[in-house]
């Protein structure tokens, strides 16, 4: 055992060297020798000598004074991730999921520690997503998990089913415990769809997921599954449904509204982009799914009412949070009646013009240094110029052929700096929470991506519907612990991951105890347990006292 010093370099060029506990082993199939990595200790620049002191002094509270012949008999045998399984557990807890967890095992005889091992599937999914024989090895190896040393895959499939069986108690129990510990604002749920594609054969049973639809990933030619989420104002998703690949979308929002209504929470706004805009569509969607929030495009494919909407006078209402807001009917009182806001957005605004100054500015310098002929093609500097995509929106072409820019096109665009525009089928609904509720679809959508990035929602490694039914719901719940810890840290998980990855567990042997023994914690990891009101791991984490043998 020694210890190692690893130099790294920073962004701006800087070098760092870093201290590791390390011990070095020989496999003996090949011979060669392996470091394996025991605990990090820091940067040794950082170090301060008190920490060494610190572990002999909580080891002295242990076994009393350390004199050389005892401190010969310690060994530090491994090193665990502790920083985001431990805030991951203390979310679980304070969420009150373990206690729903907990509530579907009431009538139920398991031998097996099932709340431990959801847990273990949820925070694998969120820290080290993975198939489930992954994450054997991630927690009798990688990570601390507070009563739970090991798992094995069979048990782990076998609280996967418990928790398909239980799937509408699990998720009704889930959202009482977060809408209660959270005080979520239910008043308003917004809803959106996405679907996910397995590289597989399609199910052609009447019954089964696995079926060929519009993939919105762009994967036509293979089988996909349905998901929906009902999101919160604060993008807390409340509750999730897994339908078939094909299941059009007016199908979901019906059960959608069914099942919200068994809760009372019958209030369900569908909220789409852009790209789903059009007269079509907005019918279908009145018809068949209610009220709804939809983007309006600005640009290309503006409708007629939209321009009218985007061009009426008016005063902006500046709401709270800094966006400004205007409420527009058009044809009021008619059969084509419609209700657009248009919202500014300030800093975007201040942005875009900064933006399309320094583009404008650029066009300009390329059309001095630009050689033109009257009545002459084009030279193949003046065709990239015309057709360029950021200085091309701005140069017209003359009847003689020359390239000048176009003025009106940027004065046009001026007016649209920092907006968007939304559509509304809902007279009532206050102007500020439309706003809330289309931006909340950019939360959904992160939903959405989070799934399938974060927490690695693809590939899928169960083909059963039951087991797909149970996977997603796994990232369900993960969701719902990443969700609540930005809003209240108001960072990202990346950001949070990233403070907490530095934190471990060291563990320490000698012939009378075993203890784990927590690193040191970083003052931004510090800010996020104060912020979710978490209380930070101890330095010795637990002691096990070890069985003496009879003589």
């Amino acid at each position: 055992m020694n210890v190692r010093r690893c130099t790294l370099k920073n962004a701006s060029g800087g070098t760092f060297t870093y201290l590791q506990l390390v011990h070095n082993y020989r496999v003996k199939e090949t011979g060669k020798t392996k470091t394996n990595v025991l605990m990090k200790l820091g940067r040794e620049d950082q170090i301060d000598p008190s920490y060494i002191q610190d572990i002999i002094k909580a080891l002295s509270a242990v076994f009393g004074d350390t004199t050389p012949g005892i401190a010969a008999g310690f060994e530090f045998h491994a090193s665990k991730e502790l920083g985001g399984p431990w805030i991951v557990d203390a979310l679980w807890n304070k969420l009150g999921m373990a206690n729903a967890i907990k509530g579907l095992l009431k009538d139920r005889q398991f031998s097996t520690p099932v709340e431990r091992l959801c847990f273990a599937m949820v925070a694998g999914r969120i820290l080290a997503p993975g198939s489930k024989l992954s994450l054997e090895h991630w927690v009798s190896k990688k990570a601390y998990i507070a009563d739970l040393n090991d798992v094995d895959v069979h048990t782990l499939y076998r609280a996967m089913d418990l928790l398909v069986e239980s799937n509408q108690e699990l998720q009704k129990q889930v959202f009482s415990e977060v809408a209660k510990n959270a005080r979520l604002d239910v008043d308003l749920i917004f809803l959106d769809t996405t679907n996910t594609y397995f590289e597989t054969d399609e199910d052609i049973s009447d019954s089964g997921l696995l079926k060929r639809g519009h993939s919105k990933d762009g994967h036509a030619e293979l089988p996909l599954v349905s998901i929906a989420f009902a999101v919160t104002r604060s993008g807390i998703p409340i509750r999730c449904w897994v339908f078939p690949g094909n299941t059009s979308d007016q199908t979901i929002v019906e059960q959608v509204k069914q099942d919200l209504g068994a809760w009372n929470l019958g209030r369900v706004v569908m909220v789409q982009d852009a790209g789903f805009n059009s007269a079509d569509n907005r019918r279908i969607l009145l018809r068949e799914c209610g009220d709804f929030i939809i983007g309006e495009k600005l640009r290309v494919g503006t409708d007629g009412a939209a321009v009218e909407a985007l061009h009426r006078k008016g005063r902006f209402r500046v709401l709270e949070n800094g966006l400004a807001i205007k409420d527009v009917v058009i044809d009021t009182g008619k059969a084509t009646e419609r209700r657009f806001i248009i919202v500014k957005n300030p800093e975007a605004e201040s942005r875009d013009r900064v933006i399309r100054g320094q583009i404008v500015d650029a066009a300009k310098q390329k059309l001095k240094e630009l050689s033109q002929y009257t009545g002459k093609a084009h030279t193949k500097a003046a065709c990239a110029l015309r057709s360029h995509s950021a200085y091309g929106r701005y140069i017209t072409q003359d009847s003689k052929g020359l390239l000048h820019l176009d003025t009106a096109k940027i004065a046009s665009e001026e007016l649209l700096d920092g907006k968007f525009l939304v559509s509304t089928s809902s007279m009532k609904l206050d102007a500020a929470d439309i706003v809330a509720g289309y931006k909340q679809l950019w939360s959904i959508e992160r939903v959405f991506r989070d799934m399938k990035n974060t927490l690695d929602i693809r590939p899928v490694y169960h083909r059963l519907d039951d087991r797909i039914r149970s996977h997603i719901l796994i990232c369900w719940l993960a969701m719902i612990l990443i969700r609540y810890a930005e809003n209240v840290t108001e960072r990202s998980w990346y950001q949070i991951e990233k403070a907490l990855a530095a934190i471990t567990a060291g563990l320490i042997e000698s012939d009378k105890v075993n203890l784990w023994y927590c690193s040191d914690i970083s003052d931004e990891a510090k800010d996020i347990f104060k912020r979710l009101n978490i209380v930070l791991p101890k330095k010795v984490i637990a002691t096990v006292q070890k069985k003496r043998t009879a003589v």
